[in-house]
Order: structure tokens, then C-alpha cells, then sequence
């Protein structure tokens, strides 16, 4: 199924809802695995956040150029092929950040934003599913 373009406040209500649901789940999760408090977890939640809102809104815009000028659907393959560009793209902008703020060296903060990336491949795919599939279901209701 070829998805109709989104408009910039769809754009941004999927980036919202995308990233709510995410620290819902994450910052509890962060704070008992790796023992630091809520807040410090939810602040770099925040920020990490507002980083991937924005990731979120420009990759989301880039890629579905790409399908619409290549006339791709939304199979299996090319869920995939978002998911791990989506997520490559925020590895390269959020390991400075992470180890700045959890005080640690890159490579801890690697290790960090790939536990978190183990987290967020299943879940935008699965997240950006089920959005497709409600978004469709309202614009025929």
C-alpha cells in the first residue's frame, strides 16, 4: 500500500506520539537497568527526545520522497530499510551526547545506544505499523 503524503502536523503528531510512548517505557526501564534516578534517565530521555523528534520529522520526510519517487510500498523490506537507517542515523548524533551527559567514554555510550537501539528497531517497526494502519483505517472511515 502506497501511504498519501502527511502533512507538516501529522508529521509532528507522529513524531510526538512515536516519542511519548518510547520514554513511557524507557525511562522506568533505563533508571532500574543501569541504577541512575528518574530524573537524570528522564532529562536524557528529554533530550534524546527532542533529538529524534526532529531526526524523526526530516528522515520521515526524506524517505517518503524516496518512495514516492520510486513507487515503493510499505513491504517487509522497506519497513526494514527505514527502521535501521532511522535508527543508524540517530547512533552517529546521540553517542556524544550520552556519554557527555552520563559521564562515561564513547564506547560506553555505545554500548549504551546500542542496548537502546536493540529496544527502538522493534518498536519503530512496530510503532510506524500500527500508526500506518490506524492513519488508514481513520482516512477511509
Amino acid at each position: 500500500m502506497i501511504q498519501p503524503a502527511k502533512s507538516t502536523r501529522e508529521r509532528l503528531l507522529h513524531a510526538v506520539l512515536y516519542e511519548a510512548c518510547a520514554m513511557l517505557i524507557l525511562v522506568p526501564l533505563g533508571s532500574w537497568l543501569l541504577g541512575h534516578g528518574p530524573a537524570q534517565m528522564g532529562v536524557l530521555a528529554i533530550m534524546l527526545s527532542t533529538i529524534a523528534m526532529s531526526w524523526n520529522m526530516l528522515f520521515g520526510a526524506l524517505f517518503e520522497h524516496l518512495e514516492r519517487r520510486f513507487g515503493w510500498q510499505r513491504t517487509v523490506r522497506v519497513r526494514t530499510l527505514h527502521a535501521v537507517l532511522f535508527e543508524g542515523g540517530l547512533v552517529v548524533i546521540c553517542v556524544p551526547l550520552v556519554a557527555w551527559w552520563m559521564g562515561v567514554s564513547y564506547w560506553q555510550a555505545l554500548l549504551l545506544d546500542i542496548g537502546i537501539l536493540l529496544f527502538f528497531l522493534p518498536y519503530t517497526y512496530l510503532f510506524n505499523w500500527v500508526y500506518d494502519h490506524a492513519r488508514l483505517r481513520l482516512k477511509t472511515a
